[in-house]
């Protein structure tokens, strides 16, 4: 036994590594993100398709806006008309531009009647592309 001053046990010393913990957890939640986002972000199929003068989309056709309502009533590009107004405002159209097309909104509680009326005067009036326009189904 020595006298004098006694011995302290040392403290610890300051840890100068970086703790990588935190880090490892942060990457591993960014790598899961990235594994779930991914296949939403490549919705679409890629392909290398060849090329052709064909396949040039030609110019966008022009279109004229036919609406049946429930109650009967006819509008053409938001504005009502009767039949023979209809006739005419088709007629100056496929005079304008024969490749016009008749985007016809019927509601389904028109009588199939009325829409071919509809149809049989587009087709008078020498415009022979009919679209029915119809809303995607809710789910």
């Amino acid at each position: 036994m020595s006298f004098g001053r006694l011995e302290r046990a040392q403290g610890a010393k300051p840890f100068s590594d970086i703790n990588v913990t935190p880090l490892v957890d942060v990457m591993l939640v960014l790598v899961v993100i990235f594994i779930l986002t991914a296949p939403l972000l490549a919705s679409s199929i890629r392909l290398d398709l060849p090329s052709s003068e064909a396949a040039r989309p030609a110019e966008a056709a022009a279109s004229v806006a036919v609406a049946l309502d429930a109650q009967g009533g006819l509008f053409i590009d938001g504005q009502p008309v009767d039949l023979p107004q209809l006739a005419t405002r088709l007629s100056e159209a496929a005079a304008a531009r024969p490749d016009t097309e008749v985007q016809l909104r019927a509601d389904r509680s028109v009588p199939y009647g009325r829409v071919v009326e509809i149809m049989g005067a587009a087709q008078q009036a020498g415009l022979n592309r009919i679209g029915f326009v119809a809303e995607a189904p809710a789910r």
